[in-house]
């Protein structure tokens, strides 16, 4: 690894997984990855804090997410799955446990679309909780007025995970900068792995949009590792250290880079 990770830096999107705990149908479901486990990322990237994302696999059975963050402790947040009509109460008791987000994935699989959002977020956001919406990015422009409504702040996953790698001069993207130009809204520089088609090492395609958005708003960008990466089989899983060091080639100024490793996402996540 070439990068060298700032002291107190952030992966904003990873999931844990029971081997033991059933999955729903046609979600990715990679076995046991545990803390421990995890712990030795954290080591070799030199990673300190972490957002704890729920998987698809267990809808919104938020309890293998909760139980791995009291097992880290303070450093661990999360991003939980609720339905509206939530009873207040568990709500209250997410919040305390470190959920700070709630997960809004329309691509397949997901549990919550924006024919809910509205409703949860209203909810949830009187709690501090933001919305972490992941989606097919070219579908942007579609939900554009949706999004800009919500209330508070609001995180798009991964670039804008544009399923088929888009220009800067496309509509869709230009939708995605437009939100960012809001001032509300953050994106996670992540999984370029999931959509690219010119591939590893530099994944140019989105390389190219990450490096747009870090220009357009390098305080409201921040970095994920994806980590266990459910979505890849074994074998084509890329190295955590050449997703970080693709912040060198992304993020060349090493003050923006501690920006968006450190100092964003504590801002965002309330570190």
């Amino acid at each position: 690894m070439k990068l060298k990770t700032p002291p107190g830096a952030i992966d904003t999107h990873m999931h844990f997984y029971d081997g033991a705990a059933s999955a729903a149908p046609g979600t990715p479901n990679p076995g046991s990855f545990t803390v421990a486990m995890y712990r030795e990322l954290q080591k070799r990237l030199g990673l300190e804090r972490v957002i704890v994302v729920q998987p698809n696999a267990y809808r919104d059975d938020n309890r293998v997410t909760l139980a791995a963050m009291k097992e880290i402790g303070k450093n661990a947040k999360g991003v939980a799955v609720v339905r509206p009509g939530t009873p207040p109460a568990e709500l209250e008791r997410l919040t305390k446990a470190g959920i700070c987000a709630v997960r809004i994935m329309t691509l397949h699989g997901g549990t919550l679309g924006f024919d809910v959002m509205d409703a949860v977020m209203a909810q949830v956001h009187p709690l501090g909780w933001h919305a972490n919406i992941q989606l097919d990015g070219r579908e942007l422009p579609k939900f554009e007025a949706q999004i800009k409504r919500l209330p508070g702040k609001f995180v798009i996953d991964h670039t804008g995970k544009f399923l088929e790698p888009v220009e800067i001069s496309s509509d869709s993207f230009k939708c995605l900068q437009r939100l960012v130009g809001t001032g509300r809204c953050w994106v996670k520089l992540s999984a370029p792995y999931e959509t690219s088609k010119t591939g590893a090492p530099k994944y140019e395609d989105v390389g190219r949009l990450a490096k747009a958005l870090v220009k357009q708003a390098p305080e409201r960008m921040l970095w994920a590792s994806n980590w266990p990466h459910p979505s890849v089989p074994v074998e084509k899983r890329p190295p955590d250290e050449d997703l970080l060091d693709l912040l060198l080639d992304w993020a060349p100024d090493e003050k923006v880079r501690r920006k968006i490793l450190v100092d964003n996402p504590a801002e965002l996540y309330g570190y």
